[in-house]
């Protein structure tokens, strides 16, 4: 079998690296735009307004937080609109020494799968905050922080963390009352 070649001039890495390639550094402009559909559109209108909303699957009685126009166990549509509550429990947390981009932090950040009360399995990957790592554990009752009104801007974020929550009426010992205004 004859080695077929093809036309040009084929590059090495000693001709990269010495220079003898033309090259040029660019730098890259990555912004983007996310359509956010329907139902998380929504949601992140309400969480500017200090409130969680999901949708509801009147076939499989779940309430799907965030929200999904189709439900995924039935394979239809959700039915309605449905605000749920601002608290909830930790499904499973982490303890994560990076930060976004890579680079080590000394305290540790916090993040949770954060079962929302009112809704059907899952729930939100957040943030926690007002508590030690070594009093987290599943099951963990908590209540988001948010940001004050003015500050919102249709953001997940908008909510700051989820703190730890005494379920019968009163926040852990300490911390301050402030919720969705």
């Amino acid at each position: 079998m004859q080695e077929r070649t093809l036309p040009g001039t084929p590059l090495s890495d000693e001709a990269m690296q010495q220079g003898k390639v033309l090259t040029l550094k660019w730098p890259a402009s990555l912004r983007y735009e996310w359509d956010t559909g329907v139902a998380i559109g929504r949601f992140l209108r309400e969480l500017k307004n200090g409130r969680i909303i999901g949708r509801s699957c009147h076939r499989c009685q779940r309430v799907l937080v965030p929200p999904r126009m189709f439900c995924e166990r039935c394979f239809r549509p959700t039915d309605t609109w449905q605000f749920v509550r601002d608290s909830g429990s930790v499904n499973t947390y982490s303890l994560s020494h990076l930060r976004w981009d890579a680079s080590r932090v000394e305290e540790p950040i916090l993040v949770a799968v954060i079962e929302i009360d009112g809704s059907s399995q899952g729930g939100l990957l957040h943030y926690l905050g007002d508590v030690r790592p070594e009093e987290i554990h599943i099951g963990m009752k908590v209540k988001a922080v948010w940001k004050p009104a003015e500050e919102r801007e249709g953001s997940i974020l908008d909510i700051r963390h989820f703190r730890p929550f005494d379920p019968f009426g009163k926040l852990r010992a300490g911390s301050a009352q402030d919720g969705p205004a």
